[in-house]
């Protein structure tokens, strides 16, 4: 491997595009296809999991070879944009089955506060559309949260909810760090770390939703 490669396969985004990209497509295969689909799965999770960051380095050598100017940028929005174009019957994985309405309000805002953030690569040179969205990003993470807390008295045991707070933690520590990369956006101007940034925040969402699946499912 390159030096080159290496750096691709280091980048920080390359965790995020089996989560948010590839897993929603084979939840989608694995549907339709059925063992086939299983196959498919079972094989790139295995291989992502061997190699780190590998459906990133793919996706990119394509971009390179296609000729594509900004990779990296274009590569960071497509993994923000991603949820937006998302079929909820698609996204089942990070959706809980309980018919509880906490836990179905846990799936409207996680749901609303990924496609609010799949907006920005396409609103963000709109300074007045784009603070429009900021708003909207802080409203939905607090709703987010909120939704959070309140199923947090389902999940049993105190280990179980130990977890769920961390995981709470987490995504609190990415909104943080999302907040200040947009003040050095406006700033300095460079989009990239403000779509790495809202990438990580789907990221964290979409880690909240599996931990309330597997202690509450």
């Amino acid at each position: 491997m390159r030096m080159g490669d290496q750096a691709v396969v280091n980048s920080p985004v390359a965790s995020l595009v089996f989560p948010v990209i590839i897993k929603p497509v084979l939840s989608k295969v694995e549907r339709e296809h059925g063992s086939a689909g299983q196959s498919l799965r079972a094989v790139l999770s295995r291989a992502e999991s061997n190699c780190p960051g590998l459906m990133y380095h793919v996706m990119h050598a394509l971009a390179t070879r296609a000729g594509l100017h900004h990779q990296n940028v274009a590569l960071y929005a497509s993994v923000l944009r991603h949820p937006a174009n998302v079929n909820p019957a698609d996204d089942g994985e990070y959706r809980i089955t309980r018919t509880e309405e906490r836990f179905q309000e846990l799936n409207r805002r996680s749901a609303s506060l990924k496609r609010i953030l799949a907006r920005i690569p396409d609103e963000i040179t709109d300074r007045k559309t784009f603070l429009e969205t900021i708003k909207e990003i802080a409203s939905g993470i607090k709703k987010l949260l909120d939704a959070v807390s309140s199923v947090a008295e389902y999940i049993p045991g105190p280990q179980g909810k130990q977890t769920l707070e961390h995981r709470k933690r987490d995504f609190v520590k990415h909104s943080k760090r999302f907040s200040n990369t947009l003040k050095e956006y406006f700033k300095e101007g460079q989009a990239e770390a403000v779509f790495l940034s809202a990438a990580c925040l789907v990221h964290q969402t979409n880690l909240i939703m599996l931990t309330v699946k597997d202690k509450c499912e």
